[in-house]
């Protein structure tokens, strides 16, 4: 017999590594980037022919006073109701 005892097995013993914890800022950027991301494929979608991104800018195009005029009454029109 020994009077040594065993040494305990480590805790992560064949597990991989524990993650450095990440800051705050590192965590909002990355969601930022995300949200971006997100915002630019949808963009994208409704750019695409018949979508109505896509009529929106043809309709200011061909009519860009009338389109500043529906854009003015409907600013006015939700101005009103925010107060």
């Amino acid at each position: 017999m020994t009077d040594e005892a065993p040494f305990p097995p480590l805790i992560y013993d064949g597990l991989e590594p524990v993650p450095e914890p990440r800051s705050n800022a590192a965590t909002a950027i990355d969601a930022l980037k995300q949200a971006v991301a997100r915002a630019n494929t949808a963009i994208e979608a409704g750019k695409r022919p018949g979508m109505p991104l896509s009529i929106l800018s043809n309709v200011a195009r061909e009519a860009p006073l009338g389109s500043l005029f529906m854009a003015l009454l409907v600013g006015i029109a939700i101005g009103r109701r925010s107060r």
